[in-house]
């Protein structure tokens, strides 16, 4: 009963309302071939991933971790001692850590392979890349 509970209140208070602004901002990856704008090129199929990217980390992956630290940390303070709980915490603390960290150094690993094909990613918080406009879609 006490575990239905608090998973209950876990989705309503930090789940759902994290998600929601998550799912609205996601419209708007692929800057090309729309009416108007301009034809797709490589370089745009590359800038579309940055975008992906872009998504995966900063709307998804860095709330789940902050979520999963402050989750990890409430179960080593309220363990009340016990040993197991605390090692529990423990766990969910260093996941979310290492978790987080190795999708910030993906980003090593993302820019190393586009500058070595001749794209520059830009920043880590804000990836894109420049593509050069040969044609426009007509309407």
């Amino acid at each position: 009963m006490k575990k239905s509970l608090l998973i209950g209140i876990f989705l309503v208070l930090f789940l759902i309302p994290a998600l929601i602004p998550a799912t609205v901002s996601a419209q708007g990856f692929v800057q090309c071939g729309n009416p108007g704008q301009k034809c797709c090129t490589i370089c745009d199929f590359f800038d579309t991933l940055a975008r992906i990217y872009n998504f995966l980390v900063i709307n998804i992956a860095t709330p789940l971790a902050v979520l999963s630290i402050t989750i990890g940390a409430a179960v080593m303070i309220v363990s009340a001692g016990n040993p197991n709980i605390h090692g529990l915490g423990k766990k969910i603390l260093y996941a979310a850590i290492i978790g987080l960290v190795l999708v910030y150094l993906s980003w090593i690993i993302i820019n190393t392979i586009l500058s070595s094909l001749g794209f520059q990613l830009g920043s880590w918080w804000n990836p894109h890349l420049s593509c050069p406009t040969t044609c426009t879609v007509p309407r």
